[in-house]
């Protein structure tokens, strides 16, 4: 068995989020960093620092790596693949440590996203300046992604990751980013890749024709094989673009339990599979999108047996017909429903029972301002999230407050200047008639 490990980079915070018509709060994305720490995830692409409603986020979320409440998930950072976006990514984030720089690298999206402005070379030559600029920011792990891999040209995709690599970048991530890609081409290529630049490989897929999972195990494999370490990208519950990223999972069954996996290729030591049943069980409720019932290892029927010889022979023996424990997920506990009398807290909750929540909760308070601010944060973060507060959630808040105040503000960008400060001004004096 080689040396070479598969590793985990949930992008969840990055890709998910981009769901169309779905989304998180900056709390619920923060619960879910915590809990791929708590999962021992090897990294967690968080965002995008560029983007002004992340900052304080971001920020935030650095802050708990700081303070060691996430100690073992790395937080990267994602954007484009050009100075520019570098610089202001540092400016807005000065203690990001770990980015991936992004360029499209096939000729369909070269010409059709550039209209002609670009070459082939202009975007070798914008991904070393950046790699050069994000290696004079601090940047501890470098990472360069080829959009649209999977429909380049395999001898530019070497010069591009190999070139990336002369500048200072560590991983090459191979996006399949319309889902185009077949387990056996992937193999194939990503062995060719990793052999020619020995850079660890990134493995991006998106689920397009239903195989993001395979190819990503495949793609494992094959930079494995060819002797460099494999970081699959994954999505908890398959959220994404489209018809989603690989399945985080189901990734991680198929490399510890699979016939051509187990025992022959080793992952990321820190991963407690036990913990995937509560992280998938929450990222179901913060994006509000149901865990189907036969999906792999999470779904209720992923351990449901009816037919009669199934039923039998799992009593008999449950390896009869269930290759893993639902055990193993952390799954097994009794879930208590409350059907009596419930107290709840939230945007007009009030102080009695928000104690109650807490007390539920074994968490006390010290003195009556401690219990009116928590309860004032409790309040702000249900209308942040526009959902009853999990117990997490509210934990969180009594234990970093001020980072939990840091991560819900958000302040919109507004300059009235020009066009728009001279059409406010105007509808001050005469207001539209119809607004909705």
């Amino acid at each position: 068995m080689t040396d070479n490990r598969i590793y985990f980079v949930d992008v969840t915070n990055r890709d998910g989020v981009q769901t169309s018509r779905l989304g998180l709060a900056k709390l619920e994305k923060t619960i879910i960093n915590l809990m791929l720490d708590e999962m021992g995830i090897t990294q967690s692409e968080f965002g995008f620092p560029t983007t002004k409603h992340e900052i304080n986020y971001l920020n935030g979320n650095l802050e708990l790596v700081k303070r060691k409440a996430i100690t073992t998930t790395k937080l990267s950072g994602w954007m484009r693949g050009i100075v520019e976006d570098v610089e202001l990514s540092f400016k807005n984030v000065p203690e990001l440590k770990y980015v991936n720089l992004s360029q499209s690298t096939s000729e369909q999206m070269i010409h059709g996203k550039y209209m002609g402005k670009k070459t082939a070379d202009d975007i070798v030559k914008m991904t070393k300046e950046a790699v050069e600029c994000a290696v004079d920011k601090g940047a501890k792990i470098i990472g360069v992604n080829a959009e649209d891999a999977s429909r380049s040209d395999l001898d530019f995709l070497i010069k591009y990751a190999t070139e990336a690599k002369k500048s200072g970048a560590y991983r090459f991530r191979y996006c399949d980013t319309l889902g185009y890609e077949d387990p056996q081409t992937t193999y194939d290529r990503i062995y060719q890749i990793a052999k020619a630049t020995q850079m660890p490989i990134e493995l991006h897929f998106h689920n397009d024709l239903g195989m993001a999972t395979a190819c990503s195990v495949m793609g494992a494999r094959a930079a494995i094989d060819a002797g460099v370490d494999a970081y699959i990208n994954t999505a908890i519950n398959g959220m994404g673009e489209r018809a989603g990223n690989a399945d985080l999972v189901s990734c991680l069954l198929a490399c510890l339990k699979s016939a051509g996996f187990k025992n022959k290729y080793k992952i990321d030591e820190n991963i407690k599979l036990d913990k995937a049943w509560h992280l998938a069980k929450y990222a179901s409720y913060a994006f509000g999108v149901p865990i189907p019932m036969n999906q792999p290892a999470v779904g209720d029927n992923a351990f449901a047996h009816e037919s009669g010889i199934h039923a039998d022979g799992a009593l008999k023996d449950r390896r009869n017909y269930e290759l893993y424990d639902f055990e193993e997920l952390g799954r097994g506990e009794p879930e208590i429903i409350e059907t009596g009398r419930m107290i709840t807290t939230g945007e007009y909750g009030g102080i009695k029972g928000f104690r109650n929540v807490y007390n539920k909760l074994e968490l006390e308070f010290k003195d009556e301002h401690e219990a009116r601010n928590i309860l004032e944060l409790v309040r702000y973060a249900n209308v942040h999230t526009q959902k009853p507060l999990t117990s997490s959630e509210l934990r969180f808040i009594y234990y970093y407050p001020d980072v939990a105040t840091q991560i819900m503000t958000v302040s919109p960008y507004y300059e009235p200047i020009g066009a728009i400060k001279e059409r406010v001004e105007a509808e001050k004096i005469n207001p539209p008639e119809h607004i909705l």
